[in-house]
């Protein structure tokens, strides 16, 4: 089924991804082809969050990396509460894309009429609430870790990725991955059926640490500005005005100890991105962007993208267009329209350019909101296994509910 759906659904996917033109599975060599056979293998298609950053290799292997070793390798967490989180987080920052395709993946896993008891318990709301939280640091600091530390930092790794990846696909893709002229009445039916066809990869185990060799071995990334490491443990540290929640381990701590096959992925992914970004994001655009992402929170911006024309006013005059395009894709990915794109490609900027500095700022984002998700110290005691089976929701209850953050 999976091979049959990933040849069925190339078509489509490709022609999802506006603002670039993806490579063509045909046309894939190097480091393209082999992302791309990791994916449908581990996948089961070629999915457009992912193929909309083969334009530059570096950034497509960084990003199918951190998806697969958070969301797909096995570990202590089931793939339920994976999706859950990735749900959760993609409705958090305004992703519809996100939130359609991962609730329904949740549903296929979770089918919302089964009773209660029949394959394990419901995804908890507290993961739910928790993941959405994580979108600014207050409410990433009022909500508790919704598992043990061993199985906290494998669903605090899904929510960086997809804090990442919704911001590149507020850029390159539509809210549906149905085409527009798809009625409004045919698309939630056809939603479910993808969802449906995409359960037997997602019910699949991929074994931890098969993809971070596509990139090269680098050690985690220094705290993104405005943060301090404590004892020199990254994102462990503590900001002005934080609280013991804040607590002496960092994720990314986290991540080495419990989770060691995504620490990897991020180490590496982090590296490639720090060379694409001084390659296609000039020095003055990344100074600026890492100074407002020391300042923000996670709050919202604004209704209006005039915060991000003010910001980039300081810099010159032909670094403005990357400039707001970088403030936006960071802060505010919903904002970012067809005019911030063409007014970058107009400074010469082509498709590689276009990915490699949005995927550079999001992912600054990320590490961003990496720094205030809070872990607590693992315990002693070793950790208890993942329970068995598929979560299933109490009767009539949604299998995504959102707690208020």
């Amino acid at each position: 089924m999976g091979g049959t759906l990933a040849r069925l659904m190339r078509p489509g996917t490709l022609i999802q991804v506006r603002h670039v033109s993806p490579v063509r599975p045909r046309a894939a060599r190097g480091l393209v082809a082999r992302v791309y056979r990791q994916l449908e293998g581990d996948f089961g298609l070629l999915a457009p969050p992912v193929i909309l950053h083969s334009p530059s290799p570096e950034a497509l292997a960084g990003c199918w990396t951190m998806l697969r070793e958070s969301l797909l390798a096995a570990g202590r967490t089931r793939r339920a509460e994976r999706e859950a989180v990735a749900a959760a987080v993609s409705a958090a920052n305004a992703c519809p894309y996100c939130t359609g395709v991962h609730t329904e993946t949740l549903r296929g896993l979770v089918p919302p009429a089964r009773a209660a008891g029949t394959a394990g318990d419901p995804v908890p709301p507290e993961i739910t609430g928790w993941a959405r939280a994580t979108a600014t640091r207050e409410t990433a600091r009022r909500h508790a870790a919704p598992l043990p530390a061993e199985r906290t930092a494998e669903l605090a790794a899904v929510a960086v990725t997809f804090h990442y990846l919704n911001r590149m696909v507020n850029v390159f893709l539509d809210d549906s991955p149905w085409p527009p002229q798809v009625p409004g009445v045919a698309r939630r039916p056809l939603s479910r059926l993808l969802g449906l066809l995409m359960l037997p990869a997602a019910r699949r185990t991929a074994a931890p640490g098969a993809s971070p060799g596509l990139l090269p071995a680098a050690p985690l990334p220094d705290p993104p500005y405005g943060t301090d490491p404590a004892d020199g443990r990254p994102y462990g540290g503590p900001e002005d005005g934080a609280t013991a929640e804040d607590g002496p381990y960092g994720v990314a701590a986290a991540w080495a100890a419990d989770v060691p096959h995504f620490a990897d992925a991020f180490a590496r992914a982090s590296a490639a991105a720090g060379a694409y970004g001084r390659r296609s994001v000039p020095h003055r655009v990344r100074e600026l962007v890492a100074a407002e992402l020391a300042a923000w929170d996670g709050g919202p911006t604004g209704l209006s993208r005039a915060w991000a024309t003010v910001a980039a006013d300081r810099l010159p005059a032909a670094e403005r267009p990357a400039g707001r395009l970088a403030l936006l894709t960071a802060l505010a990915s919903h904002q970012v329209d067809r005019a911030a794109v063409e007014e970058f490609r107009a400074t010469g900027a082509g498709d590689r350019e276009l990915v490699e500095l949005t995927s550079w700022a999001a992912l600054a984002a990320a590490r961003r909101v990496a720094s205030w998700i809070p872990v607590p110290p693992a315990s002693a005691a070793a950790p208890a296994p993942a329970p068995a089976g598929h979560p299933v929701p109490a009767p009539g209850e949604d299998p995504v509910r959102h707690a208020p953050a």
